[in-house]
């Protein structure tokens, strides 16, 4: 069995292997250590010229990185924790997203900046956020998160492809769990893909035409959404299909119009607090595309408006848990 964690970073090295014109760059990624997350071990061992440790300063190798990727090389970058976005927010947001189209002609900016994000860690209030929020509506700029469903070379390679600056969100909690290579989630649930290019994984149990509801969720939150899943099934015989993008924004809501015309009821899910999210960018997207064929308004289930404790029993009250998920689930239209 492969593990999330292993499948990326056997990803980022047969990434670096094949393309000369790829650097990896972060704080505490070369060998012995590899990373906080160890996502990058071995790395610098078999690549020392082009895996490069740097100082602590996000600003400053966010920065040499946008100036590589505007020179024509492609960028990896690792930030430790995704709190740390807002210390490069203005090399990402007002340079290297900007660069794309503001010298006269389309400048691929081929950047990816990597973020392990969110809690369930017992982290605390500055090591434990999910900011995909803060980045949501910037131009050329996109937003990729982290899946058991995706596979992490496939999804690297279209991120660079895409010629502009992108976000791979990485919830933490995902490192040590199973990445998905066949049609079975478990004894019950089962998976496929509602597109071709594989952008957004379904999971339902049966037949898909058979569920009430459909949960948005990103990666990170899967298993929180399937344990709901599955406790609803078990105790209401209710069927919910779980629908895992791989791209977060922008987001295209077209290839889930099969779904949304036979689903009565649609939940989004994330970790982030409520206002301006991912979540409600979603619904905005839906509205528009379904709007008079909506039977109810689309949910929206977040964490609650709070700083992120320490203590494992407080942080379960303040991030999305499936007990939360489940109990939306539960509430009528």
């Amino acid at each position: 069995m492969v593990r999330v964690g292993e499948d990326l970073n056997r990803a980022l090295h047969a990434l670096v292997a094949e393309d000369p014109r790829v650097y990896v760059l972060g704080e505490d990624i070369a060998d012995p250590y590899g990373g906080a997350f160890k996502i990058t071990k071995g790395l610098t061992t078999r690549f020392p010229e082009r895996v490069l440790t740097t100082p602590i300063s996000e600003a400053g190798f966010t920065g040499v990185a946008s100036g590589l990727a505007l020179c024509g090389d492609k960028v990896i970058v690792e930030v430790m924790f995704a709190d740390f976005l807002s210390l490069a927010f203005d090399q990402i947001v007002n340079f290297a997203a900007k660069s794309v189209s503001m010298y006269g002609e389309p400048t691929p900016i081929r950047m990816v900046v990597r973020c392990p994000a969110g809690g369930q860690r017992g982290y605390g209030p500055t090591h434990s956020q999910s900011p995909q929020k803060h980045f949501i509506g910037v131009p050329h700029l996109s937003i990729y998160e982290l899946s058991p469903f995706h596979a992490n070379a496939e999804v690297l390679a279209t991120m660079l492809a895409t010629g502009h600056p992108c976000l791979f969100v990485e919830d933490k909690s995902l490192y040590a769990q199973r990445q998905y290579d066949a049609s079975t989630v478990d004894d019950l649930f089962s998976y496929d893909y509602v597109d071709p290019e594989r952008n957004y994984a379904r999971v339902f149990m049966n037949t898909p035409e058979a569920a009430d509801n459909l949960i948005l969720a990103p990666g990170g939150l899967f298993h929180r959404a399937l344990s709901a899943t599955r406790r609803l099934f078990l105790e209401t015989e209710r069927l919910c299909q779980i629908v895992v993008p791989s791209r977060l924004y922008p987001f295209d809501v077209r290839p889930l119009r099969p779904l949304l015309d036979r689903i009565p009821l649609v939940y989004v899910v994330e970790e982030s607090t409520a206002g301006g999210t991912w979540g409600a960018e979603v619904a905005v997207r839906i509205y528009d595309e379904m709007w008079g064929r909506l039977r109810h308004p689309v949910r929206l289930i977040h964490s609650r408006d709070s700083v992120i404790p320490t203590a494992s029993h407080l942080e379960r009250q303040v991030i999305v848990q499936d007990s939360d998920i489940f109990q939306a689930l539960q509430r009528e239209p």
